[in-house]
């Protein structure tokens, strides 16, 4: 087992330098663009650039928001101050390693039970809160195809895979709650996988902990519509930081095909097979802008000012919060709420 895992983790690092050395291949032959998005970037305008760390501040803010009523569904007061320096510090985390995704949600789960938060709504937070930013980014990508227009339909057909399969799990989910029959049926199955398996059990009841809570503090499908609100809002927030980026070197936005090249990037992005996805979102984002009609160096130059504002500059801040989080002692448990009222769900 031990072994497996080594070879793993081997050949998750060879991935890592090919890429490396495939996009450092690639600047070389590009050297004329990139000396062109340089003399762009010089250039830049201050009021759009503080226009992009603005939005890049709100969504991460939107996300935290995300975690926060969660937390508050089941029945844990954490602060909206507390939880985004949580976030902005995995962010941190996630973008240290290949693969740091991994030790980002670990170590937000250490700091959830290090302040109170019990095993399984822990667990229920961190997928809960994936599952409702994927939703998100399906909502973007649904916008982006419909805004890009029939000429970029086979641009897209993978990613209208994506957006399948989360309209089969809305419609699983929706069967569940109309028709006894079909709710019946997969009810047999979910309690047939958690006999099968401790860890699928344990996983199980993390999400039927955190359903329970929240719908003892409001009943009903709609109190979801507001995480789900910040989750989307998390991606159009990362969008604009993008959008401003264009703005502040003074190249023409091109509004119809920017969701579409934002999510398309998002999906080599997340796989996170360098740290941060360094190379593969550059090469990713500044290509499907040149194929979506932007010249090569604007296209380079946009793409360094945004990784530079949502990757690069959060970088020293959070790692600053992740060392006060690590290092904090004292008391910090987490107030449980006795007595849950409606307006609690509120961020």
């Amino acid at each position: 087992m031990v072994g497996r895992s080594a070879r793993s983790g081997l050949l998750w690092w060879l991935a890592a330098v090919v890429l490396v050395v495939a996009v450092v291949l690639v600047a070389v032959l590009r050297r004329r663009e990139l000396a062109q998005a340089y003399h762009l970037m010089a250039g830049v305008r201050p009021l759009p650039v503080t226009v992009a760390v603005v939005c890049e501040a709100l969504s991460l803010v939107c996300f935290a928001a995300v975690y926060r009523w969660l937390l508050a569904a089941g029945g844990i007061r954490w602060n909206l101050r507390r939880t985004s320096a949580v976030v902005v510090a995995a962010n941190a985390v996630a973008g240290a390693l290949p693969g740091g995704a991994a030790f980002s949600a670990a170590w937000v789960f250490r700091q959830m039970r290090r302040r109170g938060v019990e095993q399984v709504l822990a667990a229920a937070v961190l997928v809960v809160a994936g599952g409702l930013s994927l939703l998100g980014l399906a909502v973007v990508l649904v916008a982006g195809v419909v805004a890009s227009g029939p000429a970029r339909l086979l641009t897209v057909l993978l990613p209208m895979v994506v957006v399948l399969l989360v309209l089969g799990i809305g419609l699983a989910v929706f069967g569940a709650t109309r028709f006894p029959g079909f709710q019946a049926a997969v009810g047999r199955a979910w309690r047939n996988a958690g006999r099968r398996s401790h860890r699928i059990l344990r996983g199980q009841e993390a999400l039927a902990h955190l359903v329970g809570q929240a719908r003892s503090l409001q009943p009903g499908p709609r109190p979801w519509l507001r995480p789900l609100a910040f989750a989307l809002l998390n991606w159009v927030f990362d969008i604009a930081c993008l959008a401003a980026s264009l703005w502040a070197l003074g190249i023409g936005v091109p509004w119809r095909s920017l969701l579409l090249a934002y999510v398309l990037t998002q999906i080599p992005g997340s796989l996170r097979l360098t740290p941060g996805s360094l190379g593969i979102v550059e090469t990713s984002l500044s290509a499907l802008l040149v194929l979506y009609g932007l010249r090569p160096g604007p296209a380079i130059a946009a793409t360094l000012l945004y990784r530079a504002i949502s990757y690069w500059a959060l970088q020293p801040i959070g790692w600053a919060c992740w060392l006060a989080i690590t290092l904090q002692t004292g008391p910090s448990r987490s107030a449980p709420r006795h007595r849950p009222r409606r307006s609690n769900l509120s961020p």
